[in-house]
């Protein structure tokens, strides 16, 4: 066997020393939320303490998206989102999903103007997937959630 074959592939590259991935773990847990958090925390009522907003077209929101989110198109934040968002209220965005960079992009715009922000990580498709109820233009709907995602049995994953 030679030396090419016998490396391991996950640790070619050795991991980071543990102070180091602390800072990147602590910084990646600033910046995103996980789609079963604020669904927990918007499920149990009253002020959770931040606004989601969906960052999607009209014809995307009319789609399906998670109730009670504000909607606001990235092309139009710059303009309006004084008029949507209190900059002493968190902002947790989201798109389509992880194949989407839209939540990033909408995250940054709000950042530039002074808003405090979390991009919610899986979007839509993640909420949907993990069988949360969502609104369309017609309505309300829920979908089981896909066993590939979340627990069919338990309320969360326990993580």
């Amino acid at each position: 066997m030679n030396a090419t074959t016998s490396v391991n592939p996950v640790l070619r590259v050795a991991p980071a020393a543990p102070a180091e991935a602390a800072a990147y773990f602590r910084a990646s847990l600033v910046l995103h939320a996980d789609v079963s958090d604020v669904a927990s925390v918007l499920a149990a009522g009253g002020d959770p303490g931040f606004v989601v907003l969906d960052s999607r077209s009209t014809a995307s929101w009319d789609q399906g998206h998670i109730p009670g989110a504000v909607h606001l198109p990235t092309a139009f934040i710059a303009e309006q989102a004084e008029q949507f968002l209190d900059k002493d209220v968190p902002v947790v965005t989201y798109c389509w999903g992880p194949g989407c960079n839209g939540a990033a992009r909408a995250a940054l715009a709000l950042a530039e103007l002074g808003y405090r922000v979390k991009e919610m990580l899986g979007g839509f498709e993640y909420w949907v997937r993990e069988g949360f109820a969502f609104e369309t233009w017609e309505g309300g709907e829920r979908r089981a959630a896909d066993p590939l995602t979340a627990p069919v049995d338990a309320a969360n994953c326990g993580c």
